[in-house]
């Protein structure tokens, strides 16, 4: 409340500030498939509902202490869901720590960031749909390695059961199985490389671009 001369003139708000690139993560988490978004805010209900209805969110929690965030977390682990808990400060580490896959942001609180199994160093949440990109490649990849490991020996028992298949038949489709699982295990590796290519070209064009507008500008004085 404000006053002046001892009489109440006015009041002064305090809301909560809405990251820019939240709205666009929402909408690309939801093209993803994940309908299941959720606010747990320990403020009250207005100021919660106003937050939740300005980024389409229809689930919200209010006046949610530490405690009862983990209890939430909890609830919807017990109904069968896999729960992703973003946060950033102190009242959201007992909920990091009891969420399947945790994440906190760079400048958060000390605790956050020590619960979190993620920690985005840009301090934003704009690549948050790249973690989800990422681990379901990295998924992907597991389960091409599962294969390369196991479909040579399946062909190799089989072969020498019903085909009668030869020791050096066996000694090849093994090395065979064992050169692939390699190659679809360094691919991650190889995009990696690639990507951070793209990155050093970039800046060198941003540079060349730069050099050449100063050496325009040089000759037009």
């Amino acid at each position: 409340m404000v006053a002046i001369n001892d009489q109440i003139s006015g009041a002064i708000e305090i809301q909560a500030a809405v990251r820019p690139e939240v709205k666009r993560v929402i909408a690309d988490l939801r093209q993803r498939g994940i309908k299941q978004i959720a606010i747990m805010s320990g403020d009250h209900k207005q100021p919660t509902k106003k937050l939740a209805k300005s980024l389409g969110i229809a689930n919200y929690f209010y006046d949610v202490l530490p405690e009862e965030k983990a209890e939430i977390v909890e609830q919807l682990q017990r109904e069968g869901r896999t729960v992703c808990f973003i946060g950033d400060g102190i009242n959201d580490a007992i909920a990091l720590n009891k969420a399947n896959i945790s994440i906190s942001l760079r400048g958060a609180s000390t605790v956050a960031t020590d619960m979190a199994q993620v920690v985005l160093m840009d301090g934003n949440l704009s690549h948050l749909p790249e973690l989800f990109e990422l681990a379901n490649s990295l998924d992907a990849n597991l389960k091409k390695s599962l294969l390369t490991l196991t479909v040579p020996g399946v062909i190799n028992i089989s072969g020498m059961f019903l085909l009668h298949i030869g020791l050096l038949s066996v000694i090849v489709i093994s090395n065979t199985g064992i050169v692939l699982g390699m190659v679809n295990a360094m691919s991650p590796l190889k995009k990696l490389h690639i990507d951070h290519k793209k990155l050093m070209v970039e800046p060198n064009l941003t540079l060349q671009s730069h050099s050449k507008k100063i050496e325009n500008e040089v000759v037009m004085q």
